[in-house]
């Protein structure tokens, strides 16, 4: 789902309903916008924006959440790595083949998931990188240890290596959507009945339709941001790159 799309749509939708409902209420009988009428009308109306507003910010705190766990993951996974590169760097010369490894793995996962070309999407197809660092976990339990120090050096550095597979699933299963696209069709059509409705009920003059414009906006502007969060590594909010960056610049030193 482009979220810009949705977002727009959404916006539409929404003063689209407002609109319709200030032409409805002028082919209207006098007596059903009467003041028990309209009455009514609020009550109907306050509920299902009662019921809008508490969905829209489950989905929003939703959205957060998820966003927030992918950013730990990404940082953890920068500390791990420190601390996987650095157990190989005291293990000894023996390990530096594999230090130069463990980078070059590196910098092909940062260049999928955040590639430096604008226009290309991010990859998240762990497989490739994956078989990468499999290999290099079997080369470093093929290590034959020489002391205490490097048996335990080599224990450290295989637990750092699976804790970086982990985070790779961990991306992969939290980077899917989780706005299913019948919900936001409900959502979207619980908005036009509300918009619909402030319509009918609303005076017909400029400062009113200004009003419902800047509501219309704001609505379509939370669906899109709620959308950009359910991206992680796309569009104009993503899970920041920095901390693997960091961590990149300073292995095999």
């Amino acid at each position: 789902m482009n979220p810009t799309v949705i977002g727009l749509i959404v916006f539409a939708c929404a003063l689209g309903g407002a609109l319709a409902g200030s032409r409805l209420r002028r082919w209207l009988p006098e007596h059903h916008v009467s003041d028990d009428s309209r009455d009514t009308v609020k009550l109907g109306i306050g509920l299902v924006a009662t019921m809008t507003a508490l969905v829209l910010g489950l989905v929003t705190a939703s959205a957060k959440n998820s966003f927030e766990t992918l950013d730990s993951t990404v940082k953890h996974a920068a500390a791990d790595l420190l601390a996987f590169d650095r157990a190989l760097a005291r293990y000894g010369p023996e390990a530096a083949p594999l230090r130069e490894e463990l980078k070059r793995a590196v910098a092909v996962k940062i260049e999928m998931t955040w590639p430096s070309d604008p226009g290309r999407a991010a990859q998240l197809d762990p497989v490739a990188t994956t078989a990468m660092v499999e290999t290099l976990m079997e080369r470093i339990a093929a290590l034959t240890p020489h002391s205490e120090s490097q048996r335990r050096l080599q224990a450290r550095a295989l637990e750092f290596g699976e804790a970086l597979l982990g985070a790779r699933w961990i991306v992969v299963a939290g980077a899917g959507t989780s706005v299913p696209p019948p919900f936001l069709v409900i959502l979207v059509l619980w908005l036009t009945i509300t918009f619909t409705c402030f319509g009918l009920l609303a005076p017909h003059n400029p400062t009113v339709i200004g009003v419902l414009v800047v509501c219309a906006f704001c609505v379509g502007s939370a669906v899109f941001l709620i959308l950009e969060m359910d991206r992680p590594f796309d569009g104009l909010i993503k899970v920041s790159a920095e901390p693997l960056r960091y961590a990149y610049a300073r292995l095999n030193r």
